[in-house]
């Protein structure tokens, strides 16, 4: 797919990615607001509407067909069967399993695999299915994740790619530049933005506060 972009945005950015046997399997890292949501749902949006045989928002594109296409992105909980995000994403993988199981070609997407839970769960879980993944290579798969540790192990699968969406300091502020780089985000800004907003220095001062109504009292 050559300079696909989401048809809804003014002014969106292009992205190219190749995707086939040899590369089956995208891991896709990056900070929150740097565009991997974005990209995820225009890349899909691509794929879905090329099998309707619409125009898509790329300069150019050629895929084969599939059996079948699986976004999850914002994936909710479901309190009707008492599933918890979690689990209602472990639904979903299992489902996708099964239609694997029976040899059909799908496109896969999910956008923060296993959020749902703690970090370990999380490493450990993102790791097995992508492992399970990258065998399947009739079919594609892009999983966005902020366990960049899982990246080194997943490194031993040749059918596993890496890219990055890249997150550019301008002194404390964040710029965005939402273009496709290959290899890991090695971002760590999360205690810069803490800092920017102050939120320290707010609970520091409302202890002083504390220790000044206590005396007073």
């Amino acid at each position: 797919m050559e300079g696909v972009y989401h048809p809804l945005l003014k002014n969106a950015v292009a992205n190219t990615l190749e995707m086939g046997p040899f590369r089956n399997l995208v891991f896709l890292t990056g900070a929150n607001m740097a565009g991997k949501s974005t990209f995820l749902r225009s890349f899909s949006t691509a794929v879905y509407i090329a099998h309707m045989g619409f125009p898509v928002a790329a300069s150019g594109m050629e895929l084969s067909v599939l059996d079948g296409v699986y976004t999850t992105i914002n994936l909710p909980d479901n309190l009707g069967i008492g599933a918890s995000h979690f689990y209602a994403e472990v639904l979903r993988v299992k489902k996708i399993a099964q239609e694997l199981s029976e040899k059909k070609s799908l496109f896969v997407l999910f956008d923060e695999l296993f959020r749902g839970t703690n970090v370990k769960d999380a490493l450990e879980g993102t790791l097995a299915v992508c492992k399970a993944f990258t065998n399947r290579k009739d079919s594609k798969f892009i999983i966005s994740s902020h366990i960049i540790e899982a990246a080194d192990e997943l490194r031993k699968k040749e059918s596993a790619a890496f890219f990055f969406l890249p997150t550019i300091m301008k002194g404390t502020a964040p710029e965005y530049t939402y273009t496709l780089q290959e290899g890991v985000t090695n971002d760590k800004h999360g205690m810069i933005i803490i800092n920017n907003e102050g939120i320290l220095d707010i609970l520091k001062q409302g202890n002083k506060g504390g220790k000044r109504l206590n005396q007073q009292l």
